[in-house]
C-alpha cells in the first residue's frame, strides 16, 4: 500500500535527545522550519501537577510532497537516531499547528494549557506562516463574521483599531495574522465600511439607548 505523501508536517524533538548545535544542523536542511519555545509547563493532566517530559514541537515544509518516513530520516542523519518522535503530517490547518507552538490555538486555550511566548519562537530558512495558510469559502466567509462580531463587540471605528485590536488580541480569538485577515476583507469593504459607520455614528451621537445584547432601540 502506498504511504500518504504530504508537505506539512509536525514532531518532537527532546532536549536530551539532540546534539548542543540542532539548531544549526536544522538550518543546513534548507527547508522552512518552525520551532516552539521549549514546552516544559505542560502538565500531563488538567488536574494533576505532574509535568510532561520537556520537549520542543517543529512545523517542517518540505519542498515536495513526501512520506513521513523521509522526512524522519531526513532528522534522524541531521540530528541522530533518536533524536526525533512522532512524525505526522499535519492534517490541521497549518495556522491551528502555529499557534499549538504557544498554545493559543482554540484547543489549547480551551483546555486551559500553559501558554508560551511567541517571541521564543525559532523561524528557520524563511518560514512564514502566512504562504502556508490556505482558506476555503466557509472559512473565509468565517472569518468575515468573526471580524464583523470583533467590530461590533469592541466598538471599533475604523481599520487602524482593528489593525492594533488584531495585533493585541488576534491570537484570543483565533485569528491569523493581519495579512491574511486583509486578503478576506479586501473583497468586502463597503460591508466593513458599514459596520465602522455604524461604531462611529454611536460614538459622535451617543446612542446609549440601544440594548448592547439585543440591538434593540429601549424606551
Amino acid at each position: 500500500m502506498a504511504k500518504d505523501k504530504a508537505r506539512y508536517f509536525t514532531f518532537l524533538l527532546y532536549p536530551e535527545s539532540i546534539p548542543a548545535d540542532w539548531k544549526q544542523r536544522l538550518e543546513l536542511i534548507g527547508v522552512p522550519i518552525a520551532i516552539s519555545p521549549l514546552h516544559d509547563k505542560d502538565k500531563s493532566s488538567a488536574k494533576g501537577q505532574i509535568y510532561k517530559k520537556a520537549h520542543y514541537h517543529v512545523i517542517y515544509v518540505a519542498k515536495n510532497p513526501v512520506t513521513a518516513d523521509s522526512v524522519r530520516k531526513r532528522i534522524q542523519r541531521a540530528l541522530g537516531v533518536q533524536s526525533v518522535a512522532k512524525v505526522q503530517i499535519v492534517v490541521q490547518s497549518m495556522d491551528n499547528i502555529y499557534l499549538y507552538l504557544t498554545h493559543e490555538s482554540k484547543d489549547a486555550v480551551e483546555k486551559k494549557k500553559h501558554k508560551y511566548s511567541k517571541h521564543d519562537i525559532a523561524l528557520l530558512n524563511n518560514f512564514d506562516i502566512d504562504r502556508y495558510i490556505t482558506l476555503d469559502v466557509e472559512d473565509k466567509d468565517d472569518m468575515l463574521n468573526d471580524v464583523c462580531d470583533l467590530i461590533d463587540d469592541h466598538n471599533l471605528a475604523n481599520m487602524r483599531e482593528l489593525r492594533r485590536f488584531l495585533k493585541a488580541h488576534g491570537s484570543e480569538y483565533g485569528m491569523p495574522s493581519i495579512k491574511v485577515v486583509n486578503s478576506v476583507l479586501r473583497a468586502h469593504t463597503g460591508l466593513i465600511r458599514l459596520y465602522f459607520d455604524a461604531v462611529y455614528q454611536e460614538r459622535k451621537y451617543g446612542r446609549g439607548d440601544i440594548d448592547k445584547e439585543t440591538g434593540e432601540i429601549q424606551d
